[in-house]
């Protein structure tokens, strides 16, 4: 671990190498493995740069053909693991509940040998928006899914269960693209996480789990829930720059906006503000869009703060009809890849992580009987 500089919560800090992601780099941005984050968002599938992360290149047509079957293959949840969802309670954060899920599959389903990294990789990917969306379903209506769809997609799947029905092309196109944008960052404080319980030569279950735990944390995770509730406050944008000029003097939290290494916009905001705004046409609606503009120019003007892409993101899964509380775990049905990938990247050249702290305790003591005690 390389210092540049003494920061709280180790900014500044360098914590290890990594060929998977660029953040913030001048001439660079963000891109995965080398790929820029808008050719990906443009051109690609999410199956395709979950294939890059994983094993490096982008698949060729037999290759993705071959992962698309494998990943549809791979949807169906063990009986046991229904059983454990329907045990969750339906007051639940739907965080929690990814992460007993993805802890109780590592039970039943266990990795053994690193060798089998990518198959458990892979059945991630594929069961975990199984999980997210038979625990919502069971809890709201009283179905039990089924969870193996015939879709060739990640985001068809996830929509298809939601909805009971193929999504239209728009939709699934839709989120097809904020799943490549929110697939990897860096040593974010949820990668970071898995990575050190992965330092400890853990399995890949126990570190995916953690990094659930960390995005769970409304500091990490969740910005676009608090946005969407944000937005959903105002009905008109004249309202919206009013009502929130009032939170700013009122110094309150206004989550969706800035980034911790990003210092004048986050590239994936530009792509998730255009698909607000195509989807809020399709609706009829533009009533959602136009506030949420608003709210970007008031914190703009007034703190230089830029939407990041929670912020826009927040509407466009409100369009598809997706539920408030699912956002932060739809984002973790794109993460995995990226967690997988860094797992798999530790393993590769481990070591033990092991930062050393700054004492600010008490000199030392000399000890006192009990009796002697104030």
């Amino acid at each position: 671990m390389t210092e540049k500089k003494s920061t709280g919560g180790l900014a500044g800090v360098t914590a290890g190498k990594t060929e998977l992601c660029t953040v913030g780099k001048e001439g660079a941005g963000l891109t995965y493995r080398g790929y820029d984050i808008y050719d990906l968002a443009d051109n690609a599938t999410f199956e395709e740069v979950a294939y890059l992360l994983l094993h490096g290149k982008l698949p060729n047509r037999a290759e993705l053909d071959g992962y698309i079957a494998k990943i549809k293959s791979l949807r169906g949840l063990p009986d046991a693991l229904k059983t454990v969802l329907e045990m969750v309670p339906a007051e639940a954060h739907p965080m929690s509940v990814l992460r007993t899920g993805v802890s109780f599959l590592g039970n039943i389903e266990p990795e053994g040998d690193f060798a089998n990294q990518l198959n458990v990789a892979d059945k991630l990917l594929a069961c975990i928006p199984s999980m997210m969306v038979y625990w919502h379903r069971f809890h709201t209506d009283g179905t039990r899914i089924d969870t193996e769809t015939d879709d060739d997609s990640v985001s068809g799947h996830i929509l298809h269960m939601l909805h009971d029905k193929p999504p239209p092309a728009l939709h699934e196109k839709s989120l097809n693209t904020t799943l490549i944008l929110y697939a990897e960052h860096e040593f974010n404080a949820s990668t970071f996480a898995g990575r050190v319980i992965t330092g400890t030569l853990s399995d890949m279950h126990s570190a995916v789990s953690g990094a659930i735990g960390a995005l769970r944390g409304p500091l990490h995770g969740g910005a676009n829930e608090a946005a969407m509730e944000l937005i959903q406050k105002f009905e008109s944008p004249e309202e919206a720059t009013k009502g929130v000029l009032g939170m700013l003097e009122r110094k309150d939290l206004i989550m969706g906006f800035g980034h911790r290494v990003y210092t004048t916009s986050d590239p994936r905001n530009s792509v998730n503000k255009a698909m607000s705004k195509t989807l809020a046409e399709e609706a009829g609606d533009m009533t959602l869009y136009e506030v949420s503009e608003a709210i970007e120019k008031v914190m703009w003007d007034e703190k230089k703060l830029f939407a990041n892409a929670d912020f826009f993101a927040a509407s466009v899964y409100h369009f598809m009809g997706i539920p408030t509380y699912l956002f932060t775990p739809i984002f973790v049905c794109s993460r995995i890849t990226g967690w997988a990938a860094h797992v798999m990247e530790q393993r590769a050249d481990n070591k033990l992580i092991r930062p050393a702290a700054d004492y600010i305790g008490p000199p030392l003591q000399d000890w006192v009987a009990i009796e002697d005690r104030a």
